[in-house]
């Protein structure tokens, strides 16, 4: 009869998120444990929550280490908002100045009706 009983390669042995395990055979035929990387979570825009398209799903070491043409997108908010959001945001923005710029004209005419009288 075989024994498949395991150690654990580190010393630590709770059955956490940052402990998870897989037991492989090695060539020779022995069971060894093997540590699994947490999975990264992409990385989404913090308008909608959609997740951004054009940068990868790294752990926060990894992203440390790429240089900054991995971590964003070559355009206004790239890399923390989506082009749909940035869009939003100009349009959003390009109106409320028209609405100033509209809300002054009608003051001015309401000035010179004024005056006039």
């Amino acid at each position: 009869m075989k024994d498949t009983r395991l150690t654990f390669r580190r010393r630590h042995s709770y059955n956490t998120k940052s402990n998870k395990k897989r037991v492989v055979k090695t060539p020779g035929g022995r069971l060894a444990i093997l540590y699994a990387k947490k999975t990264a979570a992409l990385p989404k825009c913090g308008d909608c929550g959609s997740k951004l398209r054009g940068i990868p799903a790294l752990r926060p070491k990894e992203y440390h280490r790429e240089c900054k043409r991995v971590k964003h997108v070559t355009r206004a908010y790239g890399g923390s908002r989506c082009a749909t959001c940035v869009r939003q945001r100009i349009i959003r923005a390009f109106l409320i100045e028209e609405q100033k710029i509209v809300k002054r004209v009608l003051n001015d005419a309401k000035k010179k009706e004024g005056a006039k009288k």
